[in-house]
């Protein structure tokens, strides 16, 4: 069932509902999962995984190579069934009186807290200010705040210190950095810190490694922090072919290859954003400046833009469902130069 906010946002509308049903036969550029993934060698390493399926899955290894990933001990690091099963985890085992999520974000982080029972405000960023962070927004009285980087949808990369910044006594800061493997460098990352008083980290391998449908993610947080939300999972969370790809992907080579395609992406992004740009005469805005593997896109008349290019064999995520925006707004995944040639062609045509 939908969950709706008291602004008619369906927090649960998420890109994938762009490409089912009649979407099927699109190109995808609504979901924010790198194409032609997972690759071959993964996918071996999930094949092999299926011969022990008889046996109850056993985490210890995978959790061992996540924290040695981020130089921490094993302690500090619980594995998920995805980000979105640590939204759930949050809002369930730890005890809050006044959540803060900072928008435009993803929205599961705020649908979880709800569906909860928790009361939730929110902190707007503005599209003046380019979705940039601005602390002072945020209530002193928040014991939870969450934030992305670099945010869905806006492709924001906020400075690590100025969302370290937002670290008090008694509260929780809760970090969605399930894209920055897919940034250069994974400049402003804040996972692996140990110096922020009741920082949680979520990272997520499903975006750069293709796996949404396998669901794996990962938690980073103090000892006593995953102890609490351990104890609100059920037995055996994350699968056995789930546990072997999360210890294949934080293997050197496969950190070497995201290393590499987050710089591919990077390239792809400036491509696609040039052509955006080159369309601001017919009220094309790209906010930014984009850091992620995807872009916001501001244009006139959106929902029927969006409507058009799905006629010309394009989708894309509408941007309404987020607080914070509205119907002008749309959100285009990063692809190869030839699918977004071909894209830019078709907005172009749309726009007309």
């Amino acid at each position: 069932m939908p969950t709706e906010d008291g602004g008619g946002h369906d927090l649960r509308h998420h890109g994938d509902a762009e490409v089912r049903d009649d979407g099927r036969g699109l190109v995808d550029l609504a979901v924010n999962v790198r194409a032609d993934t997972p690759p071959a060698w993964l996918r071996e390493v999930i094949a092999g995984s299926l011969a022990g399926l008889a046996a109850y899955p056993d985490g210890r290894a995978a959790r061992a190579a996540v924290a040695a990933r981020h130089g921490l001990p094993p302690q500090r690091v619980l594995l998920t069934a995805g980000a979105a099963e640590a939204f759930v985890l949050l809002a369930r085992a730890l005890k809050v009186r006044r959540p803060v999520v900072v928008h435009p974000q993803f929205t599961e982080p705020e649908a979880a807290l709800r569906d909860a029972g928790h009361t939730v405000d929110r902190v707007l960023l503005r599209e003046a200010d380019g979705f940039r962070l601005d602390a002072g927004l945020v209530p002193e009285g928040a014991d939870l705040v969450v934030i992305g980087n670099p945010t869905n949808p806006t492709s924001v990369l906020h400075p690590a210190a100025a969302i370290a910044a937002l670290a008090r006594p008694g509260r929780t800061l809760v970090v969605d950095e399930a894209f920055l493997d897919a940034v250069p460098g994974e400049r402003e990352a804040l996972a692996g810190r140990t110096d922020v008083p009741g920082l949680v980290v979520l990272r997520s391998l499903t975006k750069t490694w293709g796996l949404a449908g396998l669901r794996v993610g990962y938690v980073l947080a103090a000892p006593e922090v995953v102890a609490e939300l351990e104890r609100a999972q059920p037995l055996w969370p994350v699968s056995s072919p789930a546990l072997a790809a999360a210890e294949a992907c934080v293997a050197p080579r496969a950190l070497a290859e995201a290393a590499h395609a987050a710089h591919r992406a990077a390239a792809d992004r400036a491509h696609l954003v040039a052509g955006l740009e080159a369309l601001a005469g017919a009220g094309v805005r790209v906010a930014g400046p984009a850091e992620g593997p995807f872009v916001l896109v501001r244009l006139p008349d959106a929902a029927r833009v969006r409507g058009r290019l799905r006629q010309l064999g394009y989708a894309v995520r509408r941007g309404d469902t987020f607080p914070g925006l509205d119907a002008d707004w749309l959100r285009v995944a990063v692809r190869d130069r030839a699918t977004v040639n071909g894209f830019l062609e078709a907005l172009r045509a749309t726009l007309g």
